[in-house]
């Protein structure tokens, strides 16, 4: 994420927020379990979360609440993620959004698009079942390009200066 579109992430950022060191996570998905263990890997991450269970619930938040990231099911029991795609870009958001579904790499792929020509930055697409793992380091890397500290965490591995032993 470039130093200009963290700046613009953390300016749309809640005063609470800001001050508090919380980020805000809005997931959406209709598996209450799936919701569940997102929520999990992102409190642990170090997020406040905020779960909607349909496209009209996550509309109805994306557009009373800034959110520092979204994850976002693409197939919902009410409609397309797609559709909430559009509807955050209606709401002014411009963030991260991280895509989690069980659809095909195809459609992940055009929703990708989708998001990008919108303005939104894509952080990852994951497949359902969730790699729990690769989400809280997502996450984690997020928060850490947001407050303009180094990325430290990799897959399946520790980065940075503390643990380089040759810096």
């Amino acid at each position: 994420m470039s130093r200009r579109r963290r700046a613009e992430v953390a300016d749309r950022a809640a005063p609470a927020e800001t001050v508090l060191g919380l980020l805000g996570l809005l997931v959406v998905d209709d598996d209450p379990t799936q919701r569940m263990l997102i929520a999990a890997a992102a409190e642990k991450a170090g997020y406040q979360v905020t779960q909607a269970n349909s496209c009209a619930e996550g509309i109805e938040l994306l557009r009373g609440r800034r959110f520092a990231c979204v994850t976002l099911d693409l197939m919902l029991e009410d409609g397309d993620g797609n559709e909430v795609l559009q509807a955050m870009a209606d709401a002014d958001y411009h963030g991260p959004v991280i895509l989690i579904s069980g659809m095909n790499a195809e459609r992940r792929s055009a929703a990708r698009l989708l998001a990008r020509s919108l303005g939104m930055e894509l952080l990852h697409s994951f497949p359902k079942p969730i790699d729990l793992a690769a989400l809280r380091i997502s996450l984690a890397n997020l928060r850490s390009a947001l407050a303009g500290l180094p990325i430290v965490h990799s897959w399946g591995e520790v980065r940075g200066p503390r643990f380089d032993p040759d810096s």
